[in-house]
């Protein structure tokens, strides 16, 4: 019968989706400013922080561990699990039984949330990796859910904001970005319709002026069809994209008529 964990250890109260932190039941750490951009996420495919479990001392007699302090420093230093426990095997040793797979789950899930949001495909995924049982994880992830440190809806807002603005993706590919991640499609549709096409237009023709020097002393085929294909890659319809280069283009006295009629 699997043990009911009390997780009132782990939540100060109910948090939910406005409180925007989700991982701030877990353990403090320095936040990553990158927390909502998965590609630069240094733990995006869910590994869970190690200690080296080994005590690093100054000084030749630290390093020489043949006396007494040297062997009770080694005995002092535990084995260092990757979920926060010590390893099945020491517990095996010892006679002791195995830890409960509910509390593994719960350690697991904190650390992925600590200082970065996550989906809870996400977290699911992690856990299925480290051979969680499938009902252990259940109980877990709905309960985070009940307590806020899991929302899809808000990560997607907030995913939506930091990579328009961040990186100037368009609608397009940030639901494309979403839809990897594990967030429903209807969560996905309300937050990316936060963008409106006058916005996208917007975005996109600041993206054309940060470019534009870069490409003088190209023809001018070759300078759309650079353009143009940098506003595709982050997600642009080619319409749209076309014509912001054709503006920005006549904007610097050049010939556009004709330019870019059969596509690029």
């Amino acid at each position: 019968m699997t043990r009911r964990t009390d997780w009132a250890e782990y939540t100060s109260g109910p948090a939910g989706p406005g409180d925007g932190a989700y991982g701030a039941a877990a353990a403090p750490s320095e936040t990553d400013p990158r927390a909502v951009d998965p590609s630069v996420d240094p733990a995006e495919d869910g590994e869970v922080c190690r200690g080296d479990g080994e005590a690093r001392h100054g000084g030749g007699r630290g390093r020489g561990g043949g006396g007494p302090r040297g062997r009770r420093r080694r005995e002092g230093a535990g084995p260092s699990a990757e979920d926060g426990g010590v390893t099945s095997s020491s517990r095996a040793e010892k006679g002791e039984p195995p830890r409960d797979p509910v509390e593994q789950a719960r350690a697991i899930c904190l650390r992925l949330l600590t200082g970065t949001p996550r989906t809870r495909r996400q977290l699911a995924d992690a856990l299925r990796k480290r051979e969680i049982p499938d009902e252990a994880a259940e109980e877990v992830l709905s309960r985070f859910e009940e307590v806020g440190l899991i929302n899809d809806g808000a990560f997607a807002e907030a995913w939506v904001e930091s990579r328009h603005h961040g990186r100037g993706l368009a609608r397009r590919a940030l639901a494309g970005e979403l839809r990897t991640k594990g967030v429903d499609a209807t969560l996905i549709d309300a937050a990316v319709s936060q963008l409106d096409t006058e916005q996208e237009e917007e975005t996109a023709r600041e993206l054309v002026a940060r470019k534009l020097r870069a490409t003088r002393g190209l023809d001018r085929d070759k300078r759309l069809r650079r353009l143009a294909g940098m506003l595709a890659r982050k997600g642009y319809p080619e319409g749209l994209a076309l014509r912001v280069v054709r503006q920005a283009l006549e904007e610097e006295g050049e010939d556009t008529e004709g330019l870019g009629d059969e596509g690029f």
